[in-house]
Parts: C-alpha cells; sequence; structure tokens
C-alpha cells in the first residue's frame, strides 16, 4: 500500500459537490475521487512517473 499522508483541504461547496457527484456516479469515496482527479491532471501535465501510478486493483479507496 502507497504511504499516504492526511492534509486539510479547503473547497468552495460548488466544486465539492461536484465531486461528491462524480464520485457517486463513478462508485468511488469523495477521496479516492480527489486523488484519481488529481492524479489524472498531473499525468497530463507530464508531472507524475510512471513508476508512482499504482497497480491496477490494489489502490484501497478511503
Amino acid at each position: 500500500m502507497a504511504d499516504r499522508k492526511p492534509f486539510l483541504l479547503r473547497i468552495d461547496r460548488q466544486t465539492l459537490d461536484a465531486l461528491q457527484r462524480w464520485s457517486n456516479d463513478d462508485l468511488r469515496s469523495l477521496n479516492g475521487q480527489i486523488e484519481f482527479v488529481l492524479r489524472g491532471a498531473l499525468e497530463r501535465a507530464g508531472r507524475l512517473k510512471a513508476a508512482t501510478k499504482p497497480e491496477v486493483g490494489t489502490e484501497e479507496e478511503g
């Protein structure tokens, strides 16, 4: 399992609500959805090395 570091995220209500609806549609936890969105943005920006991506089916969502 990957190391995880908790932190406080301040986010406006409209964005949070949209993320919650999206996570519900994708059957993910809100936290898992936020990680999914951030990871995708990092990959598109070329800032996430392939070795740091979790393997399919091994990620815990919490």
